[in-house]
Formats: C-alpha cells, sequence, structure tokens
C-alpha cells in the first residue's frame, strides 16, 4: 500500500501555470507583443520536476511505499484522455475539412502516444518557427508532451534506483544539476547563427536543463518541510526576492526573441534558474507570491492549463485556414481565437479529461444504468468525433504528399538555392578580383541611355519580362546594376528571376526559408569584410516576424551612408505583424535618406491570383511580378540620385 503523510497543496502553483499557458498562446498569436511567451514552457517544465521529485520523497521519506504501477496510472488517466482527444478531435476536422493534413497524421498520432513525438520532428525536418507551409501541422506544440511524458518514464525510476542503493539526497540533487548544466552547455554548443533552432528547440537533450533545475528545487526545498511562521524580517527578505525574480521572468518574457542567440547560449538556462527561485518563494506557505498567485480566476485558468495547452494550435490553424485575412483584424480575430480555445478547453475538460481521469469500470456500468438524456447525448457526440478522428489516423496511412501547391513551391525554392549556391560564390570570386567596382549606381547619362538603347536593338535580353512592365533598355541598364541582396523565403522563391535580371556574376542573392533580421546582420557584415558588400543592398525580410527601428538602425549602420539600400516591404496578410513591419519601414525610410522602400504589399494588393494558397510567397506568375516590380522599382529610385 502507497503510505504518505497528505500532500500539502501549493495555490500558487496555478497561478504559475496561468502564466505559463498565457505567455505561450499571446506568443503563438502575436509575437511582436510577447515576443518572448514561449518561456511559458520552461515554467511548465520546472513545475513537474519539482512535484514529481517532492511527491517521490514525500512519500519513501515517511515510510510510504512509492508504486511505480499508480504513479504510471494516474499520468496515464490524467494525461492520455485530453492528448488523445485533441488528436481524435482534430484528426476528425481534417478529414472532414482539411484533408491535406492528412499526410503523416497516423506517425504524429503513434509518436504522441508513445511519447517520442518531439524526435520525429526533429528527424522529419518539422519547424517550429516557419509557419507559412499550407500543410502547417496544428500538432506541432505536443513536443512538450512528449519531453514530459519521457522524464515521467525515466526519473522516478532513477529516484527508486537511487533510493534502493543508499544514494543520499545531496549526491542526487549533484547528478540532477551536472546534467541540467551539461544540458544547457549543449544547447549552447548545438545553435547555430542562421540556421533553424528547431533541433535545439524540441530536443529533449537540450531541454531536460528546465525539469531537472524543478528536480534539485525540490530535494533542497520541499513542499513538506516549508513551515510558516517567518521572522518578518526573513518574511520581507523573501518577498523581495519574489519580486526580483519575478521582474526579470516578466523582462525576458517580453524582450526575448526566438531567434536572440542569447537564449540558445544560456538565457534559457537564466530564465530557468530565475524561475525556480520564483517557484521556491511561491511554494513557502509565507509567501506573498503564493497569495497574489491564488485567487480564483487563476485557479479556473491553472486548472485548465493542460487543455489550454493542448487545443490553442489546433484552433489557431484550424480558423486561420478559414479567415487568412488576419492582419486586417489584429484584435477582433485573436479575442475569437481565445474564446473558441476556451469553449473547446472547458467541454474537454468537463466531459472528457475529467470523467475519464477519475473513472472506474463500475461507473461505466452506472453510466448505462442511470445516465441523463443530456449524458448520452455528450456521450454520442464524443464517441462520434473519437471514431471519425481513428478513420482519420487509418485513412492517412496512404494519404499522398499534402497539398501540391506547397510541394511546387519548396521544390521551387530549393532548386533555386541550390542553383544560386554555385553562382554565389562565382560573384564572390569576381567581385574579390574586380575590386568590387561600381557601376550604375545614379541616375543614367545620355551615353549610357545610347548604349542601352544599342543593345536592346541589337540582343534583346529577358523578353519575357517586358509584359511585366519592364522595357528592353531597363533590362539591358539591369546588368549594369551591382546588387547584394538578402531575404527570407519570399526573397528565395524569386532569387531565380533576380539572377536572370541583373548580372549574376556581379550580384549575390543571399535568401534562405525561415530568416529573421537578427540572422541577417552577420550575413551582411561578413560580405563587407570580405569587400564584396555592393553599393546597392537589396533587403527582403519581416515575413517571419516582426522587428523595430532600432534592429533596422542596425543594419543601416552597418551598411553605412555611401550605400543604398532597398528594402522590400512584407506581403504577409496571414500575420498578425504585417503592418507592425511595414510601419516601421515607413518609419526608418524618414530617418534615413540612403533608405527606399519597395512598396510590395500596396502593388500586390487584391492581387490573389500572384500568390500560392498561403497569400503570403508569390507563385510563378507572382514571381514575375513580385522581381520586375523590385527592379522596376530600384531603377526609379537610381534616377533620382
Amino acid at each position: 500500500m502507497n503510505k504518505s503523510p497528505k500532500r500539502r497543496f501549493i495555490t500558487g502553483f496555478d497561478g504559475l501555470r496561468t502564466l505559463g499557458v498565457i505567455g505561450v498562446i499571446m506568443y503563438h498569436l502575436n509575437p511582436n507583443i510577447f515576443s518572448g511567451g514561449y518561456l511559458g514552457v520552461p515554467i511548465f517544465f520546472l513545475i513537474s520536476g519539482y512535484l514529481i521529485t517532492d511527491h517521490y520523497f514525500n512519500t519513501v521519506d515517511y515510510g510510504g511505499s512509492f508504486s511505480l504501477s499508480n504513479f504510471y496510472t494516474k499520468r496515464i488517466k490524467r494525461l492520455y484522455p485530453g492528448m488523445l482527444f485533441v488528436l481524435l478531435a482534430s484528426g476528425a476536422y481534417i478529414v472532414l475539412f482539411l484533408k491535406d493534413l492528412l499526410y503523416h497524421l497516423d506517425q504524429i498520432f503513434v509518436t504522441n502516444v508513445l511519447n517520442v513525438y518531439n524526435w520525429w520532428q526533429i528527424f522529419n525536418g518539422q519547424s517550429y518557427f516557419e509557419r507559412f507551409a499550407n500543410n502547417e501541422s496544428p500538432f506541432t506544440h505536443l513536443w512538450t508532451l512528449s519531453i514530459e511524458g519521457q522524464f515521467y518514464i525515466v526519473w522516478p525510476i532513477l529516484l527508486i534506483l537511487f533510493t534502493k542503493y543508499g544514494v543520499k539526497k545531496s549526491r542526487i540533487f549533484s547528478f540532477a544539476m551536472i546534467l541540467s548544466i551539461a544540458s544547457a552547455i549543449w544547447m549552447a554548443i548545438l545553435f547555430k547563427p542562421g540556421v533553424d533552432p528547431s533541433r535545439i528547440y524540441y530536443g529533449t537533450d537540450t531541454r531536460l536543463f528546465s525539469i531537472l533545475l524543478g528536480c534539485g528545487l525540490a530535494l533542497v526545498w520541499p513542499a513538506e518541510k516549508l513551515k510558516s511562521g517567518l521572522k518578518k524580517n526573513d518574511k520581507l527578505k523573501l518577498n523581495i526576492v519574489g519580486l526580483l525574480s519575478f521582474a526579470l521572468m516578466l523582462l525576458m518574457i517580453f524582450t526575448i526573441k526566438d531567434n536572440d542567440p542569447f537564449l540558445y547560449r544560456g538565457g534559457m538556462f537564466i530564465f530557468s534558474v530565475t524561475t525556480c527561485i520564483f517557484i521556491a518563494v511561491v511554494a513557502h506557505p509565507d509567501s506573498f507570491w503564493n497569495g497574489i498567485l491564488s485567487n480564483r480566476v487563476f485557479h479556473y485558468v491553472g486548472t485548465r492549463s493542460y487543455g489550454l495547452y493542448l487545443y490553442q494550435f489546433p484552433v489557431m490553424i484550424f480558423f486561420e485556414s478559414k479567415f487568412k485575412n488576419i492582419a486586417d483584424h489584429p484584435i477582433l480575430y485573436p479575442v475569437i481565437e481565445v474564446i473558441l480555445i476556451v469553449l473547446v478547453t472547458e467541454f474537454s475538460f468537463r466531459f472528457v479529461e475529467q470523467p475519464l481521469a477519475h473513472a472506474k469500470w463500475q461507473d461505466v456500468k452506472n453510466f448505462f444504468r442511470s445516465s441523463t438524456s443530456v449524458q448520452r447525448v455528450l456521450a454520442l457526440i464524443i464517441a462520434v468525433i473519437s471514431m471519425t478522428g481513428c478513420y482519420s489516423v487509418v485513412k492517412a496511412v496512404s494519404a499522398p504528399n499534402p497539398n501540391v501547391n506547397h510541394s511546387e513551391l519548396a521544390t521551387k525554392i530549393n532548386k533555386n538555392e541550390k542553383a544560386n549556391k554555385a553562382k554565389k560564390q562565382k560573384a564572390i570570386e569576381n567581385l574579390k578580383k574586380s575590386k568590387n567596382k561600381q557601376d550604375a549606381t545614379g541616375k543614367m547619362s545620355d551615353a549610357d541611355y545610347a548604349r542601352y538603347k544599342k543593345a536592346a536593338k541589337s540582343n534583346p535580353i529577358n523578353t519575357d519580362f517586358e509584359k511585366y512592365g519592364l522595357t528592353q533598355i531597363d533590362l539591358q541598364r539591369l546588368k549594369d546594376v551591382p546588387m547584394t541582396a538578402v531575404g527570407d523565403s519570399v526573397m528565395a522563391d524569386g532569387s531565380d528571376n533576380f539572377l536572370k535580371l541583373f548580372d549574376d556574376k556581379k550580384v549575390i542573392v543571399d535568401a534562405a526559408v525561415s530568416r529573421q533580421l537578427d540572422a541577417s546582420i552577420d550575413i551582411l557584415q561578413k560580405y563587407k569584410d570580405q569587400g564584396v558588400l555592393a553599393s546597392n543592398v537589396m533587403i527582403g525580410l519581416g515575413t517571419n516576424g516582426p522587428f523595430n527601428l532600432q534592429q533596422v538602425g542596425q543594419i543601416m549602420d552597418l551598411v553605412g551612408p555611401k550605400r543604398h539600400v532597398f528594402w522590400i516591404n512584407v506581403h504577409v496578410p496571414t500575420r498578425p505583424w504585417e503592418k507592425t513591419v511595414n510601419g516601421v519601414l515607413d518609419q526608418a525610410s524618414k530617418k534615413y535618406k540612403n533608405l527606399t522602400i519597395i512598396y510590395w504589399n500596396a502593388y500586390s494588393n487584391g492581387h490573389t491570383d500572384w500568390f500560392y494558397d498561403d497569400n503570403v510567397h508569390p507563385n510563378p506568375d507572382g514571381s514575375m511580378y513580385y522581381s520586375a516590380f523590385v527592379a522596376k522599382e530600384v531603377l526609379k529610385s537610381l534616377d533620382k540620385k
């Protein structure tokens, strides 16, 4: 029999869970404001590590026996009903309304059940940060459940072995801290600036430090040994520590972006240590912070935080698949999404998670004997949803590759990147040899015009661009315009056309999927150091996330006042930061005389036929309009010099 004293319920932990889940949801809805909301996940990890370790020693230290089978049974009954229902309910929606998402659904289902989904995501190249695929998974966020599941399986076994062989708590603490620090160091080693950090973000090995810090805290700060009755000065010190740690947590949540190198080079570890300190404060019964985080609202949200986390992404993905003009409704749509998340979570909590968490076989018999008509209708609805979800999993086994349009886009970008790699290296070599001699950096002279006119008649080039608004003289002239272009997947999509329009022997196009502004700084600095940064610099960034005026200023300072910067503003109506990015660029153009904004957003507005289904990346015809428009704007700006 499993004997242990009654555990002290730390009410403030509901408040911590509330902060964690709100941060994550707000980050997914609007990373511009809640840029570090993803740090809610380490909060969950820390609490899990603390509670499981504290529960174990609270049992064995008081003469009880820790039952591994009982522990696993409780975890399964607590976690699996919600996880299975979100998978099946989402599968039901997918098979009925979004069949493109069927691909891999069977593997997603199985790997989630087996608690290895995070590794499946890594091995299948699933990005947490690229949100413009038409087949974007509504299950991307479930990686956290797999890490916790792996922890629940392994850690209690280790604790049992430690206890069996008489390992002291101090040594267990040292073991946990060494592994935690090693995990954080491993994260820093694996991080490469400018490379999608999803491998690091998903990995058990690189995220384990947060859970282990929670485990370590339970060993030195067990809940049952924390008693009220602190002296006034000690209580004041405790609350000041709580204030400082909480303030630092909030600062990091609102300021550290998911692509910040600092995050992976110790920042997330620092946040976890800070949160660990705050958890220690909240856990103490004399803490002012425990009272602050203990109220009806936080209790309500905290008890449903698991469900809120589960259902947030499916609701967002399914909603945004129907309503694509997110940027036009930056407040209304997120409010609607939050309401839907809360409603779905409440339904699941009341009628799926709680009943199954406490269910016994006798309850099943009693249900058929004494249930009301309303209960039977609800049970029927849940059964139909679940059966449809099961059908979707079976259907997924033979599902074809997702969305032809997206495959076409991905194929084109990959093809462009391969072709551009060799051309880029040759261009760098040529520019080094020619000492970066600059041509056509200003207004066209009469002599230049005569030369281009003659060439246009004798040797016309790129004639397929003429119907997109470029004259043959424009096309001839572009070959003399030096350019260094840095951008994201939108530019990568159109890079083949840029290399046709400009002279690929003197033009560098460096564009990559998922790239954000911070990564471009190192890239531009590299070209500047090599002496190949052209007198004209084209930037195509902002698709994957917002930036501020100060960040734009970093690029402008790096480039310098003698070079001219052409910045293509963004057309990303499916994301809330479109207006933010374009607004920042407008401000920057007023501050920097050598900055010209190319208004692709206004030019492409209303032309949905120019884009793939994501309404962000230009399709083949749209790519011609995109590159031709950019080229025309470059020439127009040069004529003003």
